[in-house]
């Protein structure tokens, strides 16, 4: 019978309803088990709402000295790139404009090296080192050319130009806010000044040479007052929404390009996709000489012995003959687990389904199989589907304690999905560094796939894991 999809292409019944897409169990308020829990427990024991405290937070005031530091750095900043630049353009009629545009350049990273660590401390925005400077050979002459070739270097030159406007605004918009807020909110406390020392009632709002307004009545004071606390209130989100932009400024400009942050991802899977490689050859050569190799030569010595004693004591030879009959198939038996771990071949001839279920006839739970595909993937992505199903299960038989397990594999618009679920013990981590599932996750990982593992302890346990899907199989 075809199986029923949600609308996020998930069959029913194989995700729990309040699954997050990091994997983790939430209640209906969003929150998910233990540290989120308790944080919402400690907000909802706040004495003053969210709005009302929110000026007094450390957060708007780390935010507060970032607008305000943003001008005397951006014009620093500004000025050095404009004038180095500037300097650089000019002189490239000379061989020096050169050299004087690379260190501008360079000086010009170093400017948003601090602007992220600036960003980090104030802002809270972690954003990833950019590629560093990989001059194609030594001496002066590489160093150049790889700075005025390196695309961040000149988005940091860029920023700098850009920022300075925006500190400008930023800046003004701040202080006129903050001092207007506070100063209103505090004037009941310091208004008496006017009419001690100024010869006045209180604040001029307006006067010309027949009419005087002043805030000098009690009435007056309290609306002023009130005027000011709700500027207050305001200013905490007019500075957030201000900071944004400088967010956005600071990841846009001064991160990792996209290209150069794909081009890191794909050597650190590569460098994955090798050690696994080596590993499993090593796997291989270890199963070949302590398995396979080592009964072929204990055959050989018996069939040796046998031959030796053929002529004097036939029946002792033929009891050793069938003792080496006996390691003839146990060897067989062997070479033919290992050429299945290698690439098994009902994978090759029938697909998914019918290795899936090979594999599940050797779990020592009963395991349900229902692989709903209408087409094969690519042999790639199928290999590697066919080992992590058989990893999993090889980790039920061995630490789950369950009575039964189930294996789900579909497709859902562009990705493979698998899905092994069993109801043993639970408690199942992959965050652990040097657990299976951790090893299995980096493996997946290097291919652009994901692996969820959702195993409270008590159990069940369902580890979804997605792979890109490649067709190209009929």
């Amino acid at each position: 019978m075809a199986t029923q999809y949600d609308q996020y292409g998930h069959p029913h019944g194989r995700y729990d309803g309040n699954a997050g897409h990091d994997g983790y169990v939430r209640d209906d308020r969003g929150y998910g088990r233990g540290g989120e829990a308790g944080h919402g427990a400690r907000e909802r024991r706040q004495l003053l709402p969210v709005g009302l405290r929110e000026p007094l937070t450390a957060r708007h005031w780390q935010e507060l000295v970032y607008v305000l530091l943003s001008l005397p750095i951006s014009i620093v900043g500004f000025t050095f790139a404009v004038t180095m630049l500037s300097l650089g353009a000019g002189l490239l009629v000379t061989f020096l404009g050169i050299p004087v545009l690379a260190a501008g350049l360079t000086a010009c990273r170093g400017f948003g090296a601090l602007e992220r660590a600036r960003a980090r401390g104030l802002l809270g925005l972690e954003v990833a080192s950019p590629e560093p400077l990989r001059p194609r050979g030594s001496g002066a002459m590489a160093w150049m050319a790889a700075a005025l070739k390196s695309g961040t270097s000149w988005r940091s030159a860029l920023y700098a130009v850009l920022h300075l406007p925006w500190a400008v605004l930023s800046f003004g918009v701040t202080v006129a806010v903050w001092s207007a807020g506070w100063s209103m909110l505090t004037y009941p406390l310091w208004f008496w000044v006017f009419p001690v020392h100024g010869g006045q009632g209180g604040v001029q709002l307006y006067g010309d040479e027949h009419h005087s307004v002043y805030l000098d009545n009690p009435f007056e004071i309290a609306v002023t007052a009130l005027v000011g606390l709700l500027i207050t209130l305001a200013t905490p989100w007019i500075v957030r929404a201000l900071t944004t932009v400088d967010r956005l400024l600071v990841h846009g400009l001064l991160g990792p390009s996209s290209l150069g942050a794909r081009v890191v991802e794909l050597e650190s899977d590569r460098g994955v996709v090798v050690d696994t490689a080596a590993a499993d050859l090593r796997r291989i050569e270890r199963d070949l000489h302590d398995g396979a190799q080592a009964r072929l030569v204990a055959l050989a010595m018996d069939l040796g012995m046998a031959k030796e004693k053929l002529r004097d004591d036939p029946q002792t030879a033929a009891r050793m003959v069938g003792e080496a009959h006996g390691e003839v198939k146990t060897a067989l038996q062997e070479l033919r687990d290992l050429a299945r771990g290698i690439h098994p071949a009902v994978l090759t001839d029938r697909g998914l389904d019918a290795a899936l279920s090979s594999v599940a006839s050797r779990c020592t739970v009963p395991v349900k199989v229902e692989v709903d595909l209408a087409e094969r993937p690519a042999p790639a992505i199928e290999g590697i589907a066919y080992f992590t199903v058989s990893e999993l299960l090889q980790n039920i038989s061995k630490h789950s304690g369950a009575r039964s397990a189930s294996v789900d594999v579909w497709r859902a618009k562009d990705r493979l999905m698998l899905q092994v679920a069993d109801d043993g013990v639970g408690g199942a981590d992959a965050s652990g560094g040097g657990s299976g599932l951790a090893g299995l996750a980096g493996r997946l990982d290097s291919v652009d796939g994901i692996l969820v593992v959702d195993s409270p302890v008590g159990g069940p346990t369902r580890v979804t894991a997605e792979l890109p899907w490649r067709g190209g199989q009929v």
